[in-house]
């Protein structure tokens, strides 16, 4: 019985051991989790939310934002504040192959949905004020996904309770902002929200702007020499904010306050940088790219890319080839049948022209690098335009006027040697100006080709050799 006794006292003094064990490799994993979870004192931030046609690209943005930074090695942690219906393959490319750390979050409501002047794409943008709830840290840089960082600025950090730049004289933008987090002022916000604040827009730039309303009377932004950190609120310099709109007038950047550090692009949206046909429409959207083929890559479009170049290759061939005809499916029964049956093959030719010139557009990957989209673009829309060519028996060349003139405007606007944008825009005008004519030629032609086409016997052959007029005696 001794024995029996000595034994278990045995055992329970090993599974004792042992939960003490498990009770310090669990709490080490905690700890190690802790750590991984913050790993600086300061954190760059930015927000996705699902809700939009563009959910896809600005994604591809908010990685390219991510893996530049990294780039830059600044030293805080990277932030995305995600809503909780972000697909967890984005939450997962974000924080195993980006290095990013996602904080999920419910969708704050937007009460200024119902305002006349509300703009439903701003529905989910005031997700921004989940940035002061980050209070781990001392102090965190809120961006937007289409700010291009040129160098580090790390030194933001120093600023204090709540910085912005001023890119309209008197309203800051908050495309980027520093702020000091706080379970207060996040509260605070919150309720502002419940209660109806003024809000001008009803997003994000109106309500922070009407939260901060002072800022503009007060001193410039200069970081501290010794590293210290500054109290109160701050104007940062236009350096840190250079809308893109800035550089079109000289075509170079000449911000004289502070470090020509960050690009912004809050102009038009269908004209955001990571689209392909931005450039060289806009001729800064060839450096955002630049900056995703050095960080991020276009392996995820490629695939695509390649299926659309062998179908139109494919179509190439077919065209050159087999050269379909609509005249082996219709025939001429009557003049009034025949009369309908060419209007109709008119308004099949015209729309099959139009669509060999956007089908191509609407298809393509709206954010691979330009160089590619415009090589796809043209080759699909010879393609596409190739179909029409052969079905109606039309001149090839005039056909092609469109896609040449889209060609030489593209020359004329990525000219690299204008002096400023005012000469750059006077020479797309007057290319425009002298083309015109040559494409409005080409249009009448094809139309009159056209016509003569289906007025032919041989396009459209008669059903039999009896005409109309010996149908008609055959009645009487």
């Amino acid at each position: 019985m001794g024995w029996n006794g000595e034994r278990r006292r045995y055992v329970v003094t090993f599974f004792r051991v042992l939960l003490v064990l498990l009770a310090v490799v669990q709490t080490t994993a905690f700890q190690g989790v802790k750590l991984k979870k913050k790993e600086h004192r300061n954190a760059y931030a930015t927000m996705m939310y699902m809700g939009t046609p563009r959910d896809y690209e600005f994604y591809v943005a908010t990685r390219v934002l991510i893996r530049s930074l990294v780039k830059l090695q600044v030293g805080a942690d990277l932030i995305v504040i995600a809503s909780l219906d972000v697909p967890l393959r984005w939450v997962r490319a974000l924080e195993e192959e980006d290095g990013a750390k996602v904080v999920r979050v419910e969708n704050l409501n937007n009460p200024y949905k119902g305002q006349e002047n509300f703009d439903k794409r701003f529905k989910l943008t005031l997700n921004k004020l989940y940035a002061w709830s980050l209070v781990d840290y001392d102090r965190v840089v809120m961006l937007d996904a289409d700010n291009l960082f040129l160098q580090k600025t790390d030194e933001l950090f120093q600023c204090g309770q709540f910085c912005a730049v001023f890119i309209n004289p008197c309203i800051f933008h908050t495309g980027l902002f520093v702020l000091q987090p706080s379970r207060e002022v996040f509260k605070d916000m919150v309720h502002q929200l419940k209660t109806g604040k003024e809000n001008p827009d009803g997003a994000d730039q109106g309500f922070i702007g009407a939260y901060f309303p002072d800022l503009l009377d007060q001193p410039m932004f200069h970081p501290p020499l010794n590293g210290s950190n500054l109290d109160g609120q701050y104007r940062l310099p236009l350096g840190y904010q250079m809308d893109a709109s800035y550089y079109y007038l000289r075509l170079r950047w000449r911000v004289p306050c502070g470090p020509n550090s960050v690009i912004t692009f809050p102009g038009a949206l269908w004209l955001k940088p990571w689209y392909w046909w931005s450039w060289p429409v806009l001729p800064l959207g060839i450096q955002w790219h630049e900056n995703r083929r050095q960080t991020l890559g276009y392996a995820a479009e490629m695939p695509v890319i390649i299926v659309q170049s062998i179908i139109f290759l494919g179509i190439l061939a077919m065209t050159h080839l087999a050269r379909p005809s609509i005249s082996k499916l219709c025939y001429r029964s009557s003049d009034k049948t025949t009369s309908l049956i060419q209007t109709g093959l008119k308004f099949m030719a015209i729309w099959s022209i139009l669509a060999a010139y956007i089908v191509p557009f609407a298809i393509i990957p709206r954010t691979i690098h330009p160089l590619v989209g415009w090589t796809l673009y043209f080759l699909g829309s010879t393609a596409l335009s190739s179909i029409a060519i052969n079905s109606f028996l039309l001149p090839a060349i005039q056909v092609f006027v469109p896609l040449a003139g889209i060609f030489g405007s593209l020359l004329v606007m990525a000219y690299p040697w204008y002096p400023n944008g005012v000469v750059r825009a006077l020479a797309v005008f007057g290319y425009a100006f002298c083309y015109a004519p040559i494409a409005w030629g080409s249009v009448g032609k094809v139309m009159a080709r056209l016509q003569v086409s289906l007025e032919r016997e041989q396009f459209l052959p008669k059903l039999a050799e009896s005409s109309p007029t010996s149908g008609f005696n055959k009645l009487y």
